[in-house]
């Protein structure tokens, strides 16, 4: 979780939600939801970001990651959050300037552009990455909105 104010961003927060992977799978999506949900209804956000899911070779790792997917983009929507979507190469290119960057290359800008954070896990700088990519976008959107008013005055 960021905060924008302008342009400028502060790291709110970072963590993960565990399931005991023992748990049948709809327990688990349901703690997930769970979870998420007191998140939300603690720190209040205005807004949030996911990442597009990408196949990989493994079809059964890609369909529970969708189903996760899911569950937050519906823990969000309940809220009543507005809710981005951004490819994996478009966090990459918003955060590093490249669609092709790796993961430490993020890790490493996500540590310059949210100084002192601290990472709960190696998704974390993934998460921020998306965050600040929704934010830029935010922000370009509302400049934009605001030309095109100053344009018709």
């Amino acid at each position: 979780m960021i905060a924008a104010e302008g342009n400028r961003l502060r790291h709110v927060a970072n963590g993960q939600i565990r399931t005991e992977t023992t748990m049948p799978l709809p327990r688990r999506l349901h703690n997930l939801y769970a979870a998420l949900g007191e998140v939300i209804r603690a720190e209040r956000p205005d807004g949030a970001a996911a990442e597009q899911v990408l196949g990989n070779s493994n079809a059964q790792s890609t369909l529970k990651l969708g189903q996760a997917r899911g569950v937050v983009l519906l823990a969000a929507a309940n809220a009543g959050l507005v809710i981005g979507e951004y490819h994996p190469s478009v966090v990459k290119k918003a955060v590093v300037g490249t669609g092709g960057a790796e993961k430490v290359q993020i890790q490493a800008m996500v540590g310059h552009l949210l100084p002192g954070v601290k990472l709960a896990g190696p998704d974390a700088a993934d998460a921020l990455a998306v965050a600040i990519t929704h934010a830029h976008h935010l922000a370009s959107a509302q400049a934009m909105g605001r030309r095109q008013l100053e344009a018709r005055a």
